[in-house]
């Protein structure tokens, strides 16, 4: 793990996002679906909906995990310089895509409210979610690059996890709840003004 440099966008020929906590600030709070589920606090969730067998019992948890995904996409908003390096990176023609566990109705609303100019995006329903590394792969593939060319940027361990088992290049975007995953990136970025400059050619 190393701080992000310019070292790194001699290597990089593709950009994917998470959504969540990545380029987006959300109010999602797993913990209150968890406990309106009466799971316990560690589950999984997308992991547990695939598991129950009853299709009545499935579609009921499945509603609730989507009622609180729009809520939540309703009240997003973008961090901070997320809106200059994506203009920095199409500048330079570096392709961009976003590769996210949510559900892909969420997901387009808040890529239309807020405006991200991101196409190629990949949610839960298009590909196996994370950590299977499919949809990173579809990425590399849509791009007609190989995944070591691709860097990964998210806040969490799925996105690393991910990464790595797709063979991309991972970042962690640091914040005060994730830096013990840090062992766990490639590289780690405090934040978006950072990661332009390491993108810049």
């Amino acid at each position: 793990m190393m701080e992000i440099s310019s070292a790194l966008g001699k290597q990089i020929q593709a950009v994917a996002f998470d959504l969540d906590g990545t380029l987006v600030h959300s109010s999602l709070d797993f913990t209150a679906i968890r406990q309106e589920l009466n799971w316990p606090a560690d589950t999984d969730l997308l992991a547990r909906l695939q598991s129950i067998e009853d299709p009545e019992q499935r579609r009921a948890a499945d509603a609730v995990i989507r009622r609180h995904e729009m809520a939540a996409a309703e009240t997003s908003y973008l961090l901070p310089g997320v809106l200059a390096c994506l203009q920095q990176l199409h500048g330079q023609g570096i392709p961009t895509a976003i590769l996210t566990r949510n559900m892909r109705q969420a997901t387009l609303s808040m890529l239309e409210r807020l405006q991200i100019p991101i196409r190629l995006v990949l949610t839960r329903e298009d590909c196996a979610a994370k950590p299977d590394p499919e949809g990173l792969h579809r990425i590399a593939r849509q791009f007609e690059i190989s995944t070591s060319q691709l860097l990964y940027i998210g806040d969490y361990h799925f996105d690393l996890t991910t990464a790595a088992n797709a063979g991309a290049v991972s970042c962690l975007l640091l914040n005060e709840h994730n830096q013990h995953f840090a062992s766990l990136a490639d590289w780690v970025v405090s934040d978006y003004p950072s990661l332009t400059r390491a993108l810049t050619r």
